[in-house]
């Protein structure tokens, strides 16, 4: 006995070790476990897909600087089914008051009213993704109940919880498959709770020390823990049958135990080598979701391992009933059409090959055709089909020129699909004037409600202070100063003492600076302006995509390439060219990691070529479905 242990092998000792120290094995994962199940809650996820973007692409420059310079207030559009004119109307004043709402935009033209259905554009006094301004929302919802109504508004909107709970109930009808199809085929009952207790032993670990990376995204949270479920049952499996098969050769159990984990170790280390590879290989994809969704990954992978290597222990042999059919005949089968298959494999490789490359993919969650719908898609889809799309894309440029944004929101307005054009030039105050139109004093006077003389000495402060000495040395009635601008240096002066307003005149200047506010925050940044436009047109498709082409082609007349476009659809198009880029990437890596870990597994040359045939053809007929069910 002694010269057989002196002849052990380094992996044999490894496993001796193991056993012999299991006990305090698992006091380590216990503390672990507990560690880890109350650090659950302290890992953030992220539910905005785009932070994911690579820094030079379009979606992600723009979303960067709107966050910085502007501000973006809540907005829905809801629809309510059923409903005469008049009392939509009522019901838009009722809405209106409700605090919180800053307006309602409804009347009786075909945008908000028609075939007994009526649109409601409410505005928000907050931003939409403040809790208060879902919870105004929520008010609103209240008002409305008893009425066919659908909402159609990202406020309030929880993505991420919706996937989570659809994978809660997959996860739950995969244990249930999983635990029935085990109690049929499992070597001994005792096989079905190590295997449970593994698996959660090993998620609760990966889901807990997802904290270390500060924010991981909620697609990689919600599908982590399936597809971790897939591998840590596979490896248990390994290593049951491997202990049930040294038991069948004698072996007392702690020998067994042994003798099995010595060998699972490397079978299974193996194993997981190719799995890892194709997630690093997806950790450099360029959309760093591949980063997330392949470290976390990965990090399963070793905890699964780890759980399979130091928590199984020795199984009872509760042998059951061996309920699988025997199924020889199949491999009998196999083996007298091996002259047959291996050609008719090839050309279903051929074929699938290419009808997999023409596979199109869906980047907006709008635009996924499923069954399983959310209320909120629904909603959407309901509100589309009764008043059209409603597309909303952020046109970003340079701040400076008033006189070339008003060009660019006349000329995007006359569009065909698009239906709504806002920006600082377009927005009227009253008596159809809007922000950016140029005034005298006079007319300045009228429409802000302030003295003559005091609008005349207002522009010649103005003219000083811009250095524009016309106004001084000239007659000011003669000199015009966009609305926007002589405002702001009136409220300048009002707020340094300067300028002081009484009664009436304060009244109408807080009004006029109520809407001027609303409009700023909005539309002008320190830097840059933005102009918003909806379009009916969908998320996605060339429809969209010549729109877009349009819009920077009138956009770039004038500001040459300082110009961004932002919204879902440019989204959608940054997401599809990141993926087709990291598509061909990640399968050629994946396939030459592959190749040279089952070389050197293997031994062999030819082995790995026509293992790797075999999968890559799985995933090119897998791919090929769609396309041949359109």
């Amino acid at each position: 006995m002694e010269h057989e242990k002196k002849t052990e092998s380094p992996m044999l000792k490894l496993a001796r070790f193991i056993v012999d120290k299991r006990k305090a094995f698992y006091l380590i994962f216990l503390a672990s476990f507990i560690f880890c199940a109350v650090s659950i809650s302290k890992v953030h996820v992220n539910d905005d897909i785009t932070t994911y973007l690579p820094a030079h692409t379009e979606t992600r420059r723009g979303l960067t600087l709107m966050d910085e310079e502007f501000i973006t207030l809540g907005s829905a559009n809801i629809m309510v089914s059923n409903i005469t004119y008049d009392a939509a109307y009522n019901l838009s004043l009722k809405i209106e008051k409700i605090p919180g709402v800053s307006s309602v935009e409804f009347d009786d033209t075909q945008d908000h009213y028609h075939d007994s259905a009526a649109l409601f554009s409410v505005s928000f006094d907050g931003e939409e993704d403040d809790p208060d301004t879902a919870a105004v929302l929520l008010q609103v919802e209240q008002l409305l109940e008893g009425y066919d109504y659908y909402p159609s508004t990202t406020v309030g909107r929880d993505e991420s919880a919706s996937l989570q709970q659809e994978m809660t109930v997959i996860l739950a009808i995969a244990a249930v498959v999983i635990v029935v199809v085990l109690l049929f085929t499992s070597k001994s009952y005792m096989e079905v709770p190590v295997y449970l207790i593994v698996f959660a032993t090993a998620a609760v670990l990966n889901m807990g020390t997802n904290f270390i990376f500060g924010t991981i995204s909620f697609i990689t949270n919600s599908i982590a823990i399936v597809l971790q479920l897939a591998m840590a049952i596979d490896y248990a499996i390994i290593f049951c049958h491997r202990y049930m098969e040294e038991r069948d050769n004698g072996l007392d159990a702690r020998e067994a135990d042994i003798a099995a984990l010595s060998k699972a170790i490397i079978e299974i280390s193996s194993s997981s080598l190719t799995t890892i590879s194709g997630l690093v290989a997806l950790m450099l994809m360029q959309l760093r979701i591949g980063f997330d969704m392949g470290i976390v990954l990965t990090k399963g992978i070793i905890f699964s391992m780890l759980c399979v290597f130091l928590l199984s222990g020795p199984i009872e042999r509760t042998r059951p009933r061996n309920l699988v059919p025997h199924i020889n005949w199949f491999g009998k089968g196999v083996i007298h059409l091996r002259y047959i298959l291996p050609p008719v494999f090839l050309v279903v490789l051929v074929v699938c090959a290419v009808l997999s490359n023409r596979c199109g993919y869906v980047f907006d969650t709008n635009d996924a055709d499923f069954g399983n719908k959310p209320d909120w898609q629904l909603a959407e889809e309901k509100v589309s089909r009764t008043f059209g799309q409603k597309n909303t894309i952020a046109v970003l440029v340079p701040r400076g020129s008033y006189e070339n944004e008003g060009k660019i929101l006349r000329e995007v307005a006359g569009l065909e699909p698009v239906t709504t054009a806002t920006g600082l030039a377009n927005t009227e105050v009253e008596d159809d004037w809007v922000l950016t139109d140029k005034m005298t004093p006079r007319q300045f006077a009228e429409l802000a409600g302030v003295d003559i003389e005091l609008a005349r000495l207002l522009y010649q402060a103005y003219g000083l202070n811009a250095e524009e000495y016309g106004a001084i040395f000239q007659n000011p009635d003669d000199y015009a100063v966009p609305l926007i601008d002589v405002f702001e240096f009136l409220l300048e002066q009002r707020d340094k003492g300067v300028v002081n307003l009484t009664g009436e005149q304060a009244d109408k200047v807080d009004d006029l600076e109520e809407k001027l506010d609303i409009g700023l925050e909005q539309l002008r940044g320190e830097h840059w302006t933005r102009m918003v436009f909806v379009a009916d047109v969908p998320t996605e498709g060339e429809e969209t995509q010549a729109l877009l082409s349009q819009i920077r082609t009138i956009a770039q007349k004038y500001y040459g390439d300082d110009v961004l476009l932002v919204g879902n659809s440019t989204n959608a198009l940054d997401l599809a060219n990141s993926f087709t880029q990291d598509n061909m990437k990640i399968s050629i890596l994946t396939v030459l990691f592959v190749m040279v870990i089952l070389l050197f597994t293997f031994k062999s040359a030819g082995l790995p070529i026509l293992l790797v045939l075999t999968i890559q053809g799985s995933i090119w007929i897998n791919f090929s479905v769609p396309v041949l069910t359109d």
